[in-house]
């Protein structure tokens, strides 16, 4: 074969070869680039079934566009009926030899295995399963890239199996007890397989052996492998409680999901890097120098375009540039409601530092003028105000994200902040290869910010149209989902009708990119409103893992400590947020309200003012400073806090439940009757008002009506009910058995 060409392919040399194909090195002369060619063996050519998984080969890894997967070209045949792969050929060397020359580090294997879980978290998404996870199936590059090889036995899910056989292919000492069986195997056995690679990799050693086949199946089925720490010392042993998770033998006990594993190796990463950075020989104030976050604010990019439509474009400029400097570890970057708050402002450089926290500032202009970008970028030194970096694009609008991703990048150099191979890859891949859905997308998330009810339906009809023209565009599924999850808060409409359809939206999301944090905390949100409190931590801190810098993530997390008495977690999260976007109003006055639930009513009350000073046109501050008025017994001051955010978020409930329950508590009970008479009105046009009617029938001190419909809302999943368990207004109720009773159905009392 050497020196033959096949198609336009030139064979060079042979790399490999295994049961299911041998492969070799060749110069695509059309492309003028190095593949690996992949051959099905000549003895199994007529062999259907092996034509078959090697034909399916092709198409689950082909389905995979993910930076973990092997990148598949093509799939053909020769003129005498061989059939071949044409697939990436990368500079590096399988997992199998790394291991041969010795165990790993720990610091060293887990970020390859959370690598590779990211690729089978994809596949996994598409329901495909790998089957024969092995180191040898696990090229790393020399930029430490890990690439998963041969899909050649994977099975999406529900395919009938190829032959009886086919269910227990795969290479011995990797195969999961339901492999050896024989039985239906699902995602948890490319999870066991990838706990048996770590192990190896860290221990050098194959946790489950024996002397010959049949042996190692007894011990794989029977035996429990020896600690890890018995075979080399310095292993973690949070490390070792992962992988003793991946190895349980009973499939309940092992990971659910691959993301759930990559979710807690993630966190063990992060931990293992603390680790080794505060052994580190550097002193302390260099150390301490070289492990803080560089910090980074984007301003808001000025339009130049003629037409005044055309804001919409730069405003989503701004914020997929912070998106994609978000991606990088070893920056802080202040989040997009605090920046946008400097639009318009003529603030100088340093003032505006000084008030972020932050040590840098990016500043640029857009202007679009048909198939043409024009965006001008510059990084200026918070302090100083001198530049330390710029350039100017000017592109087809095509190039649109390789323009976003080369900011990102120069940024990272300008600063010295280490851009690791998975965060530049993740930084380059393009969202979607269409620019109409693009345009469409930042439509939706430039009216999904405004957070008024109707802004927020024109942004669930463009992130539709987005998904229209390109179905596979993970990122407006994304955001479909969030429009739908915030619409019972700003709009008033009842969860049951608009949760589900957000629930759809994130779970497509996840299933295009399961690395989308935002998506996790909309199920987070979910799994929330449906009492599921065990998921909906789960999936806050897999979008924390996944997005630290995602503050709106770190806002919902501490939301749903406070219901559980945790204040200390909740108030060090909010602060969390506040870090990464600290002129956020609605941050800002959660942690009013963090602190109201804690019964610290006079700092609860400060911290609303704060937010008011921000902008005194908030009405959330409003409503919250009503209640803290309430719990101090001033009623009049709380009639007027409530009067205001009711003026400002004009039709629907919100500020009439805080009246009608001030006024009943003055004494004014025709006046609280008018708010029960308006929210029975305004449910006639769709609005959710179950909570609210409950809130002024406890002003009044009729605790059975009071009851009554707080079942009712219950019933409907207002998203209020979740605070009954903190709320001071219900502390008349608190030792009823009916609302004793009402808690322990949603899982708030034991």
């Amino acid at each position: 074969m050497i020196g033959k060409t096949i198609s336009h392919y030139r064979i060079l040399e042979k790399l490999g070869q295994g049961g299911m194909g041998v492969v070799y090195k060749a110069e695509d002369t059309k492309l003028k680039r190095t593949v690996a060619l992949k051959f099905l063996p000549q003895d199994l050519t007529r062999n259907p079934d092996a034509k078959t998984r090697f034909i399916q080969e092709a198409q689950a890894a082909s389905a995979l566009d993910h930076p973990n997967v092997c990148n598949i070209h093509e799939i053909a045949e020769t003129e005498d009926d061989q059939i071949f792969i044409a697939m990436a050929c990368y500079d590096g060397e399988t997992l199998k030899n790394k291991i041969e020359r010795g165990a790993m580090a720990a610091g060293e294997a887990i970020p390859i295995a959370i690598q590779v879980a990211e690729g089978l978290a994809k596949a996994h998404g598409r329901g495909i399963i790998h089957r024969d996870i092995k180191p040898a199936n696990i090229m790393v590059t020399d930029e430490g890239v890990a690439k998963i090889l041969d899909f050649g036995l994977a099975k999406l899910a529900g395919q009938a199996r190829l032959t009886k056989t086919a269910s227990t292919v795969g290479t011995v000492a990797y195969m999961s007890p339901e492999q050896v069986e024989g039985g239906e195997v699902d995602c948890r056995s490319d999870i066991w397989s990838l706990g048996v690679v770590l192990y190896e990799m860290v221990t050098g050693k194959l946790p489950f052996r024996g002397d010959y086949e049949s042996a190692m199946l007894y011990s794989i089925m029977n035996d429990r492998p020896k600690l890890m720490s018995s075979l080399r010392g310095g292993i973690p042993r949070e490390l070792e409680r992962v992988v003793e998770k991946t190895l349980s033998k009973r499939l309940e006990e092992r990971y659910q999901s691959m993301t759930d594993l990559l979710s807690d190796l993630k966190a063990l990463s992060v931990r293992e890097s603390d680790r080794l950075g505060a052994q580190g020989p550097a002193p302390g104030e260099e150390m301490e120098a070289r492990r803080r976050k560089k910090s980074i604010a984007v301003l808001p990019f000025r339009s130049l375009s003629e037409s005044k439509e055309d804001e919409y474009f730069s405003d989503g400029t701004t914020e997929d540039i912070i998106t994609q400097l978000s991606k990088i570890g070893e920056l802080r970057v202040i989040s997009r409601t605090s920046i946008m708050r400097y639009k318009h402002s003529e603030k100088s450089i340093p003032e505006i530092s000084r008030e972020l926290g932050v040590d840098t500032i990016l500043e640029g202009s857009v202007r679009r003028a048909g198939g043409r970008v024009r965006i001008a970028a510059q990084l200026l030194d918070g302090k100083t105000d001198e530049h330390m970096w710029a350039e100017t694009y000017d592109r087809d609008i095509n190039d649109i994200f390789a323009i976003q991703s080369d900011v990102a990048e120069k940024i990272a150099q300008a600063l010295k902040a280490k851009l690791s191979p998975a965060e530049k890859e993740r930084i380059e891949r393009k969202p979607t290869e269409s620019t109409e859905a693009y345009n469409y997308y930042l439509k939706g998330r430039f009216y999904w910010n405004k957070r008024r009810a109707d802004d927020l339906k024109t942004a669930i009809e463009y992130f539709n149209q987005a998904i229209e023209i390109d179905p596979e565009y993970a990122l407006a599924y994304a955001g479909l989902a969030s429009a739908y999850v915030v619409l019972p808060d700003y709009a008033g409409l009842p969860p049951k009708e608009v949760m589900p359809k957000g629930k759809v939206a994130a779970a497509k999301a996840l299933e295009l990119d399961p690395t989308l944090g935002e998506a996790h905390a909309v199920l987070g949100a979910i799994s929330e409103n449906e009492w599921d409190w065990a998921s909906a931590e789960i999936e806050y801190k897999r979008a924390i893992e996944l997005n630290p810098s995602y503050p709106t993530a770190h806002q919902w997390y501490s939301q749903i400590l406070i219901y559980f008495d945790r204040f200390d977690e909740a108030l060090a999260e909010i602060k969390r947020a506040l870090k990464l976007d600290p002129l956020s109003l609605i941050l800002n006055s959660v942690l009013g309200n963090a602190l109201y639930f804690g019964r610290r009513f006079e700092e609860a009350a400060d911290q609303f003012r704060k937010t008011l000073e921000l902008d005194s046109s908030f009405a959330h501050a409003h409503l919250y400073l009503g209640w803290v008025h309430v719990q101090l017994g001033q009623l009049e001051k709380a009639i007027s806090e409530f009067e205001k955010a009711r003026a400002i978020a004009g039709i629907g409930p919100y500020g009439l439940g805080g009246l009608g329950n001030a006024y009943g508590r003055a004494g004014k009970k025709s006046e609280a009757v008018k708010m029960l008479d308006e929210l029975l009105r305004i449910s006639t046009q769709g609005y959710s008002i179950s909570y609210h009617i409950a809130v002024v029938y406890s002003g009044l001190g009729d605790k059975d009506k009071a009851l009554e419909w707080l079942e009712k809302a219950y019933e409907e999943r207002s998203t209020f009910v979740e605070e009954i368990g903190v709320d001071p207004v219900w502390d008349g109720l608190s030792p009823d058995p009916r609302f004793l009773a009402l808690k322990r159905k949603m899982g708030l009392e034991k």
